[in-house]
């Protein structure tokens, strides 16, 4: 079976429909311009397409997918809040124990620019290739059974909802869980899942911590239990 990255590469790269979309600086078509006659150059890779290339594995691969941009080391700006709400949509429906993903009709039109995913991809690819390197079907109770996809559903959930929130430092970690803990459940992979959640459970308190410190004034998280110790 292809790895995500090869797969990724192959439809993004070496795929005939985005041929021109490398070189040309338009991103828009002219106005009432027929769908029949827009050039390939100004084409825009839709939900549908990704959720077609995702198949079955729609739940991992677009978890990968919709936190890539805001978990690389030099995240891309723009797609924490769109992108953590389609994760959140994602995660309640792991969270009820739905096994088939479901959006609205109306989001698989909606496009992305083949450019701007492009850009995003070569600078994360190398990164998902370190992953894959390690990855294989193991404790992958993790990922298929009811409960394990109900705890990933829930902390998905949480990790969405700090991606959203437009403070500094509440986006990059929880996304970095989000990707991890997404890659185990695509290739059922229990232990890669189980390290995405303890990054999970970082980013919330880190992300914990910030909000705290906001509404109290320079305190943080560990301030806050250290005065509840008595120390």
């Amino acid at each position: 079976m292809a790895t995500l990255s090869s797969e990724l590469e192959t439809f993004f790269f070496n795929n005939d429909r985005w041929l021109q979309s490398e070189t040309s600086g338009l991103t828009e078509p002219p106005a009432n311009l027929p769908q029949d006659q827009v050039p390939k150059d100004l084409v825009k890779v839709t939900l549908g397409d990704i959720l077609d290339l995702a198949g079955e594995r729609a739940f991992g691969f677009l978890f990968v997918l919709l936190s890539f941009p805001s978990a690389l080391p030099i995240p891309a700006p723009g797609y924490s809040v769109p992108f953590g709400f389609a994760m959140l949509l994602l995660a309640g429906q792991l969270l009820v124990g739905q096994n088939e993903l479901w959006f609205p009709k109306s989001w698989r039109n909606q496009g992305f620019e083949v450019n701007k995913v492009r850009q995003v991809l070569k600078m994360g690819l190398p990164w998902l290739r370190r992953i894959e390197s390690i990855s294989r079907p193991r404790l992958t109770q993790v990922c298929t059974s009811l409960p394990g996809r109900t705890v990933i559903g829930l902390v998905i959930a949480l990790m969405s909802i700090s991606m959203m929130i437009p403070i500094p430092g509440t986006n990059t970690l929880p996304a970095m869980g989000i990707f991890v803990t997404g890659f185990g459940l695509l290739d059922d992979d229990g232990a890669i899942s189980l390290g995405g959640l303890a990054l999970c459970v970082c980013g919330f308190i880190l992300t914990s911590s910030i909000l705290l410190a906001i509404a109290f004034g320079s305190s943080s998280l560990l301030d806050i239990i250290k005065d509840a110790l008595g120390r």
